[in-house]
């Protein structure tokens, strides 16, 4: 932190970063929400206006989220999946975004065991046959193939991405998705190349980024989400993690990374922190789910006290490990917890919740450096994601609905928000 001219305080986070090829205006992205606002699989103007207000709001970079690489890869129906229908929408997305001085980055990947059969009509694929309590019904085991082709279709949507203007793209390596499940030894039980081993089971990551890399090369920045941790005993921990992260700065696979913590269908409280949203989201459920969600939501989504920077302590592990860019994501609301993540050695910070709450927080930030974020980390946004995310403590939020058919707890706790 220093003092300008004027005598006001200014702080290295409203200065310009570099990500591979690409240079922000300051160190605040917006994180990845799946925002809900895409009923056909494809751009609304309603989706570019989200993004428009939080560029506008002075992120330097706002994530769309999720981009699916394959149909069945989605965690609800009608998020987007990346193929050249979706290019023209995407594009009037980024001209946007770029229209208000900031960067678009998509959020590519397969939802894996997290993805909601029923609402895409395809079987959610994982390491091995899995039964999902929530979801009362069996994730199919992936072929050889199926995990070929997924790890290729990584390539073709960071390429479509390229083409729809986007200035880089995250790859989804967390919250036990499909690359994040088979590092995870807790659901890979695979007797084959893709399980048992460290190296067997990074196979599925380090695969998928290798087909980005070859396809963008250096024409587009490359991040990728990477779990810490799953937050369940057996899962995937933070030793394999710095093993990870080493690898990928190895081959030169990514630009940066984002750190993140939790496992959607085993503990994806673990990822929020603060109190469960029981009763708003069984308020959206059917009967029957609906009871189960109130008789045995306590033991299924637990609860963990909210503080500020909370991945931070993880995460200078892997800083400790890697000379690669990092992105502190986590509990971050105000100028101090930036200026601590800077002095820890990150490059940037990731806001997700806080944005949702006032998307011209940035701007706040700049203008008063006391200015602290007024989301209060009740997580009653988490429940928004099946229909159109937003906090419910803005004034211009829209009526929560009674009820939609078949919004389950895993689906609730990804692609919705992050911290």
């Amino acid at each position: 932190m220093t003092v300008n001219e004027q005598g006001t305080q200014s702080s290295v986070v409203f200065t310009p970063g570099r990500i591979g090829p690409l240079t922000l205006r300051n160190r605040i992205i917006k994180a990845a929400t799946f925002e809900g606002r895409t009923p056909d699989a494809l751009v609304t103007d309603e989706l570019i206006a989200f993004h428009a207000e939080v560029a506008a709001g002075g992120a330097a970079m706002t994530t769309v989220a999720y981009c699916a690489v394959q149909p069945e890869g989605r965690t609800q129906g009608g998020q987007i999946w990346m193929r050249p229908d979706a290019v023209p929408g995407l594009r009037k997305l980024t001209d946007a975004v770029h229209s208000q001085g900031a960067a678009a980055q998509a959020q590519i990947g397969h939802a894996g065991i997290v993805a909601n059969s029923t609402s895409t009509g395809l079987p959610a694929l994982g390491p091995t046959n899995r039964w999902d309590p929530a979801k009362a019904k069996f994730s199919r085991s992936a072929t050889v193939d199926d995990i070929a082709r997924i790890a290729r279709s990584h390539g073709t949507a960071a390429e479509l991405a390229l083409e729809s203007g986007f200035d880089s793209v995250e790859v989804h390596l967390g919250h036990n998705y499909f690359a994040s499940s088979f590092l995870s030894p807790k659901i890979n039980k695979r007797k084959d190349e893709y399980g048992g081993s460290f190296e067997n089971r990074s196979k599925v990551a380090l695969n998928s980024l290798r087909a980005v890399r070859d396809r963008v090369g250096d024409r587009m920045a490359v991040t990728a989400k990477m779990n810490m941790d799953d937050g369940v005993a057996g899962g995937f921990w933070i030793e394999e993690a710095v093993r990870l992260a080493q690898l990928l700065e190895a081959e030169g696979l990514v630009d940066a990374l984002q750190m993140t913590v939790g496992s959607s269908p085993l503990n994806p409280m673990y990822l929020f922190r603060g109190e469960a949203p029981i009763r708003e989201m069984a308020a959206l459920m059917p009967p029957v789910r609906k009871l189960g969600l109130k008789v045995v939501g306590k033991y299924m989504l637990h609860s963990y006290p909210y503080e500020p920077l909370f991945m931070l302590e993880q995460a200078r592990q892997i800083r400790a490990a890697v000379k690669i860019p990092l992105i502190l994501l986590g509990g971050v609301t105000d100028l101090a917890g930036m200026n601590t993540a800077m002095e820890s050695g990150f490059e940037f910070v990731a806001m997700g919740r806080a944005l949702l709450r006032e998307p011209d927080l940035v701007r706040k930030l700049q203008a008063d450096n006391a200015t602290r974020s007024l989301c209060i980390h009740c997580n009653k946004c988490m429940p928004t994601n099946f229909f159109n995310t937003h906090c419910v403590l803005r004034p211009e939020s829209p009526s929560m609905p009674t009820m939609l058919a078949t919004p389950t707890m895993a689906a609730a706790g990804e692609g919705a928000m992050v911290p």
